[in-house]
């Protein structure tokens, strides 16, 4: 665990770093995200004392830093930078086998080789072809790549990552993200991320820093913040419409019905009739005394119905499709598309019912994207 404890800085009189107070778990992938000047950078530097806190302590695993020795401090972290740190006179193999093999001395040169080809195949760099490479021979992107590979190496506890990916072109960053994201799946490190980008942000991070003027404005998952922004500083950077770059952050909860109309096994048809006909609607939940989903009862299927006394258990849909209120707005367009629904029922794990989607409040939620949050002037 990263903990920083009411951790300021002055440089030259300004402050530019106040009062930070948070904590990073275990194998959690943190994005410090915030305008150029925010103080995100110098926060990053410090966890590896780079730069030296003006007050407050920053502990990691329980640990001071500032009592603990610098250099083995910081080869127990990996750190990838913006201009990837390559050595232009040394080979990939060598650039990044370096501090490896400066770490564990008697560690065998084929381990090291291997481990390395392993981590290359990871991020989409053939070993064979770029190993006995020089910097020079390869473009930017595969350069960052090997910086990856070489903060990787050495199986650090931490990976310091400080706007890695902004100089490349967009389908090289976007390639790099989806390389670092399956290196955190399969590694489980601690990453501390920079960037501008809220884009990158929210593609990457299981938690967004938001910073401004060198304190924290909002700290949450990326979800949270697109829906709901801390304050006007957040709404701003987020910028509207922000969530629909990333649908599957909007869950089948943000846009359900909360109270569907239900009614119980032993209801008489009539009595079902007139439940629809007060609320207006032309499908009932059916339900047990804990809220149980049992079966859907639809009115098409009341047509024609002679014994209007017959039990609505007797007539309900027991083979109905369900989901979960965590499912993601593409998840319910695939079943209602699939499965030609006019309406869902959202349940628990423990098979309560939550909610409610239709059609139409699907069609609903998807037309926001296109209408303006601001009402049009009168001509």
């Amino acid at each position: 665990m990263i903990e920083f404890q009411d951790v300021s800085k002055v440089f030259q009189g300004k402050t530019v770093i106040d009062h930070l107070s948070f904590s990073i778990d275990d194998g959690e992938f943190i994005v410090l995200l915030g305008e150029s000047g925010c103080g995100k950078t110098t926060t990053l530097k410090m966890i590896n004392k780079l730069v030296l806190p003006s007050s407050g302590h920053i502990h990691i695993n329980g640990e001071d830093i500032s009592k603990l020795d610098t250099i083995p401090l910081r080869r127990r972290m990996g750190y990838v930078i913006q201009q990837t740190g390559l050595f232009p006179h040394l080979t990939i193999r060598d650039n990044i086998e370096i501090i490896a093999r400066m770490n564990v001395g008697g560690k065998e040169t084929d381990e090291i080789e291997s481990h390395a080809r392993e981590l290359m195949e990871m991020v989409n760099l053939p070993p064979d072809e770029y190993l006995d490479a020089y910097p020079s021979e390869m473009s930017g992107g595969q350069q960052q790549r090997a910086g990856v590979v070489r903060a990787f190496m050495t199986d650090p506890e931490i990976i310091l990552m400080d706007e890695p990916f902004s100089a490349l072109d967009p389908l090289t960053r976007a390639q790099l993200q989806n390389s670092l994201l399956e290196m955190q799946a399969a590694l489980k490190r601690t990453i501390v991320f920079v960037t501008h980008d809220m884009d990158e942000a929210v593609k990457l991070a299981d938690r967004i820093c938001m910073m401004e003027n060198g304190s924290i404005t909002q700290f949450d998952t990326p979800e949270t913040i697109m829906k709901h922004p801390a304050n006007d500083f957040v709404r701003d950077f987020v910028g509207p419409g922000r969530i629909w770059t990333s649908p599957e952050l909007i869950k089948t909860k943000d846009i359900m019905i909360h109270e569907p109309v239900c009614c119980r096994p032993w209801m008489p048809v009539f009595k079902c009739i007139e439940i629809m006909g007060q609320r207006k609607v032309d499908t009932l939940m059916v339900t047990d005394q804990s809220k149980r989903l049992l079966g859907v009862l639809y009115a098409e299927s009341l047509i024609g119905i002679r014994d209007v006394r017959r039990a609505a258990g007797e007539l309900m849909d027991t083979g109905f499709t369900a989901v979960n209120p965590e499912s993601s707005i593409v998840d319910l367009l695939t079943l209602f598309n699939e499965k030609k629904l006019s309406t869902l029922p959202v349940v628990n794990g423990n098979g309560m019912i939550e909610g409610l989607i239709t059609r139409s409040t699907l069609v609903n939620t998807l037309s926001r994207q296109f209408i303006s949050d601001e009402e049009e002037e009168p001509a």
